[in-house]
């Protein structure tokens, strides 16, 4: 059974991420950058760097104090349907992924402004992609495979190296659920 996260999740685990690299919450380091009355987000990352406060912590307190871009605060349904709202005829491309790869064990399925990514709980193995208003793309990290027949090299993501083309429901065959599986497997 697949899990479905949001932004929401990411916001939570940076804020988790924070407090037990500093032992202090989110709005403890919200206090103190407000009376750093710094005034841009340049000026801001120096002194959270200088505070040994990096990575997705930091970008967290950043986002914060100068705000969130719309799409972390969509849901995921809402994510995924602005994928698919100028293309929903290629929405039935992506249900019959979502819905393989439910069926492989343990997947969640991490939404986000253009894109899906499928993660085992070890780390992504999948990404699902409408790259184009008749394709939806679907790269898969399989280590040691060469491209041929349909697996081609990814224009998506480095970490998913090989993808799958796909312009009709019909197309999500016996062959790609191998291959979804296959990518899965190494990846748990």
């Amino acid at each position: 059974m697949a899990q479905i996260r949001d932004w929401q999740s990411m916001k939570d685990m940076s804020a988790r991420l924070l407090r037990e690299r500093t032992g202090l919450d989110v709005t403890t380091w919200n206090q103190r950058i407000q009376a750093q009355s710094l005034k841009d987000e340049k000026a801001l990352r120096a002194w959270l760097d200088q505070q040994g406060v990096t990575g997705y912590a930091q970008n967290l307190l950043v986002m914060e104090r100068f705000g969130y871009p719309d799409f972390m605060q969509a849901s995921a349904g809402q994510l995924i349907e602005g994928q698919y709202a100028d293309r929903p005829q290629l929405r039935p491309i992506f249900e019959a992924i979502l819905g393989a790869a439910a069926g492989l064990g343990e997947v969640t399925i991490q939404a986000r402004k253009t894109y899906v990514s499928l993660v085992t709980p070890r780390r992504t193995f999948g990404r699902v992609q409408p790259t184009t208003k008749q394709r939806v793309d679907l790269a898969l990290r399989l280590e040691g495979q060469k491209p041929g027949g349909r697996l081609q090299l990814s224009r998506i993501n480095a970490s998913t190296p090989l993808q799958i083309s796909l312009t009709t429901p019909e197309e999500v065959d016996a062959e790609v659920l191998d291959w979804l599986q296959k990518a899965y497997e190494q990846n748990r």
